[in-house]
């Protein structure tokens, strides 16, 4: 077999070392914890304000800052801009 077929078998033998428990070199990312109402409480905002600044629903905000859910993807890249620096969102945006 070639070389990505090997390195590929490996990488999916620790995967499943990995899932079961056992010791493995598989290497784990896991994102920080974001403390979205923290952030929205920095700024001030009520819910219903921080959904309508910067296009979140009012469920998904009340799921994550209940931690029932988490931001993923691009959302958790709005809320740490937001978090170091609100107005320049806020300017960007218009609001």
């Amino acid at each position: 077999m070639g070389k990505a077929f090997t390195e590929i078998s490996q990488g999916l033998n620790e995967a499943i070392d990995h899932a079961k428990g056992n010791l493995s070199n598989a290497i784990v990312h896991k994102p920080e914890e974001i403390n979205v109402k923290a952030i929205r409480e920095k700024t001030g905002m009520s819910q219903q304000k921080f959904c309508a600044t910067f296009g979140i629903s009012i469920g998904t905000l009340r799921h994550w800052e209940q931690g029932l859910r988490s931001p993923r993807g691009s959302a958790r890249v709005l809320l740490k801009v937001v978090e170091h620096n609100p107005s320049a969102i806020i300017k960007a945006i218009g609001e």
